[in-house]
């Protein structure tokens, strides 16, 4: 049977390598797993949607729609579905690096655990660029 551009690509693919698809699958997990979390906790995550954005929960709601689609298509055994979803992964981290900045500062000086995580998930946003745009890339 031949496969759709939705079927999930857990064998490697001749194009990528045994790390680059480990990469990929690690990024559409956390991914897959952070959109959940934004519908089952949603109040967690409008505490850090800038204010000057308003509305937040309608925020929380659409990034977490938009990680999820990300993740789902850099599951795909089709590598330009993959691309796209490498793609929107780079936009959707990107974007939501408001927040993380938000919350950081709201967190003040890293004193406690809480204000040390905040504050050490800027940087971690930086590898998750990098591996989303190579995704795009392939």
């Amino acid at each position: 049977m031949p496969d759709s551009p939705l079927t999930v690509a857990v064998t490697r693919s001749p194009e990528e390598s045994a790390g680059q698809r480990r990469s990929r699958l690690r990024l559409a997990g956390m991914l897959l797993v952070s959109s959940i979390a934004h519908f089952i906790i949603p109040r967690a995550f409008m505490k850090i949607v800038p204010r000057f954005l308003g509305h937040a929960r309608f925020w929380v709601y659409a990034s977490g729609v938009v990680e999820a689609a990300a993740g789902a298509l850099m599951l795909s055994a089709d590598p330009t579905t993959r691309r796209r979803g490498g793609m929107l992964a780079t936009a959707t981290i990107v974007g939501v690096c408001p927040a993380n900045i938000h919350m950081a500062v709201d967190a003040g000086r890293p004193r406690s655990l809480t204000s040390w995580g905040a504050w050490l998930r800027l940087p971690l946003q930086v590898p998750m660029v990098v591996t989303a745009a190579r995704i795009a890339r392939r």
